[in-house]
Formats: C-alpha cells, structure tokens, sequence
C-alpha cells in the first residue's frame, strides 16, 4: 500500500495497514524553519531552508524529510504553490533573529525597522505585519480605532482566482502526482463564518468581530444573506480549482473557522446550527457533487457540540484536534463521533506536552492518542495538533515522530 492509497483508504474508514502521518500538508500542521533545519539536520540533511508559510515562518517540507519521516500527505496550496519546490536561491535570503539563514517566496518585502523589529510590507509598501526583534512570527498590525462597518450591500468577495495561481496550481499537483505517491491536500478557497467580520469592516479590529456576533443575533436576514455570497463566491473559486488539479487532491480545505476558545465554542451551538450551518451544508453539498475531494475543516479550540452539526453538514475530516480544549479528550471524541468523521489532528498536544514533556512522557502521550483515534478501521491521520514553534526542542520533535511511525505500524497490526 503506497502513501496515497493509505490516505484515501483512511478517508473512507476502511483498514490500512499503518495509520497516515502528516507533517505540513496544511498550515497548522506545519514546523518552525529553525525547529525544521535542526532536525534534517539531524537526518544528515544539509540543504537551504525554505520558508512555505511567512507569516509563521513555517519550513517547506522536503520530500526526503518527508519519506524519511513516513509523511504521507503534501500540500497544494494556492498561496504557495509557484513557490513551492522551486530552487531556494530564486527567493529572498534573510536571517532569522536566531541566526539562521532561510528564504522567503520571491517579493517577499522585510524591512528591519529602527527598534530591530522585522516589518513584512504590501505590494503598496504598507506595513500590515511585525515580529518583535528576537521574536518567532509575525503578527498582523491591528488598528486601535473602532471598527467602521461597511454596507453589507456592498458586500462582495471575490470570485475568481488570477490566471497564473490557477496555472501554478495545475503544475504543482502534476508533477507532486506523477513524480511521488504522495496524498495531496489542496488549499485555495475556503470559508471562515465566523471569521466573516474580518470582511465586514474596513478596520480589522476586536470590533469587528463584534459587530459580526451581534448580527448573527439581531440582523439575522442581512447576515443570513452575506453568507450566501460568501459561498457562492467561493463555490465559484472552487470550480476553477477544480478545473486546474481535478482529482489529483484526496481532500479540499473548504474551511478555517476557529470556532472555539480553550473552554467552550465561540457562539451557543444552536445559533451555530441555526445561522451557520445551511452554508456549511451548500458549500459540503457542491464539492461532494461536482468533485471527488473529502472536505477539509480546520478549528482550533473546545468545539465539541458544533462537530455533529458539522457532519450533518458534509465535513468530512476535521483538524487540528486540540484534545487540550475542554470536552476534546480522545475518548470522548472516538466515542461520541468515532466512525462518522476523520479526526486528522491530535497527535501530541503541543501546548504542554510537545514544548516541555519529557522523552517518555511525550513518547506514551503518542502512543495513547493513536492508539485511541486509530482503534477503529481507518478514519484517523496523525500529526500533533497545530504547528511546531521554535522554542521546541528539536530532541522532543524527533521523539514525537519516532514514536509515531513506531505506534502507527503497531497500532494497525496490533
């Protein structure tokens, strides 16, 4: 069984015969670049580090640090896809406030600012992020003013996607399908509701968001509404992606809504039933009708109580898997939802465990989570949850990863 039928067999919960590792098929399951270099180091990798994600400094996984580490899954992603596996001296060479030499995508703008921050420019040469000098990423620049709600009249988001992303994604996912069995995962048009209110006001601030959340509550009709252009817009998105990597990708991220904090969801699961999930269920509905492609649904934070609605709605995978979160403990997850949704995420929790456990601790945390999500046949994927930050020991990483191409060959054969 080669990676790519081990993937699409976990998919659709039938037997495999070792549970799929993911390390960076999406944004949030992805490593720091120096964690990165550290560890292909350690492989006895000695190749220039590329950076997939800048914002999060996020390392290009390299398919030999990928075979070596039996990662099953690669990304296409629209954001990164001319980028992605090109030479790394084509792209912008910085070093990273460790010291670290790593390049960014071509036109990538950082300026060191007097103060020693980094401050990551627009095409206009508009700061809209900064890493604190001896910082790990990059944050958005927020602005301190209230937020300005625009018309909702006038709400239209965008529903093409330029000729020459579309043209790059249709070589990537060529040659990733014919030169790897690798899955591959796409990303490119997705849906965020509840992070609608980053669309509703020209000042992207706390505000918005709260004037998003009172709309769900008192302009229903308006609201109801601008998240029926939502979707058409990104159905529209999603048909020309189609047309570009056709069945190529296993799964399709059609959503990044993080919906819950570390104790409870975001909204009360009945406004999220009642306001949320028909587009859930538009979106869900067209990509299983005009395409082969799972759907893919990335929310971090205890959303326990909006995961029935989601499957009801047509979610077919769900990640990260913050089992740190209130109520998201593995076994209340498998037996609450086991079998009825693929849980591609919690691995290792990277809050506590990952960053600051010991080699034993981290190696029995592994062993229980894939144990408890791959009891069943198929319908799980490992990674840890979210990304691995730069204050990770490289020693703990590599312990994780051992003990999960160890645990997920055991696992299946008993």
């Amino acid at each position: 069984m080669n990676a790519r039928e081990r993937v699409l067999r976990a998919l659709n919960h039938q037997q495999v015969d070792r549970v799929p590792i993911d390390l960076g098929a999406i944004r949030a399951s992805g490593i720091n670049a120096v964690v990165y270099d550290q560890l292909k180091k350690r492989l006895g990798l000695d190749t220039p580090t590329k950076i997939h994600d800048t914002l999060q400094i996020l390392a290009e996984v390299e398919l030999e640090v990928a075979d070596r580490l039996q990662v099953d899954i690669l990304p296409l992603d629209a954001g990164d896809a001319a980028w992605a596996g090109q030479d790394a001296a084509s792209g912008v060479e910085h070093r990273l406030f460790s010291g670290l030499p790593v390049h960014f995508a071509p036109g990538t703008r950082i300026y060191t600012e007097p103060n020693g921050d980094w401050a990551l420019h627009d095409r206009a040469g508009q700061v809209y992020a900064r890493m604190p000098r001896d910082g790990f990423y990059f944050d958005f620049v927020r602005p301190t003013m209230a937020a300005e709600r625009i018309d909702p009249s006038a709400f239209q988001p965008p529903d093409t996607v330029p000729d020459e992303t579309l043209e790059a994604m249709e070589r990537r996912s060529r040659q990733l399908y014919s030169d790897t069995d690798k899955a591959l995962l796409g990303w490119g048009a997705s849906i965020s509701l509840l992070g609608l209110s980053a669309l509703l006001s020209d000042n992207i601030t706390q505000g918005s968001l709260d004037l998003w959340l009172c709309m769900l509550m008192t302009e229903k009709e308006t609201a109801t509404e601008m998240m029926g252009r939502y979707v058409d817009a990104v159905i529209a998105q999603m048909a020309l992606y189609h047309q570009a990597v056709g069945d190529r990708c296993v799964a399709w991220g059609v959503a990044s809504d993080d919906a819950g904090t570390q104790r409870r969801e975001l909204i009360a699961p009945d406004l999220f039933a009642e306001m949320i999930k028909p587009h859930y269920q538009r979106l869900c509905d067209w990509v299983h009708a005009h395409t082969s492609w799972k759907t893919y649904l990335h929310s971090c934070g205890a959303i326990h109580d909006y995961i029935p609605h989601w499957i009801d709605a047509g979610i077919d995978i769900l990640n990260p898997v913050q089992i740190s979160a209130a109520h998201m403990e593995p076994e209340r997850l498998m037996a609450d939802f086991g079998g009825r949704i693929v849980f591609w995420g919690g691995g290792c929790d990277t809050q506590s465990v990952l960053p600051r456990g010991t080699p034993d601790q981290i190696r029995e945390h592994v062993r229980n989570n894939i144990e408890v999500f791959g009891s069943g046949p198929g319908g799980y994927v490992f990674c840890q949850v979210h990304n691995i930050q730069q204050d990770v020991p490289v020693e703990n990483v590599e312990t994780m990863l051992a003990a999960a191409g160890e645990f997920a060959d055991r696992t299946v054969r008993g």
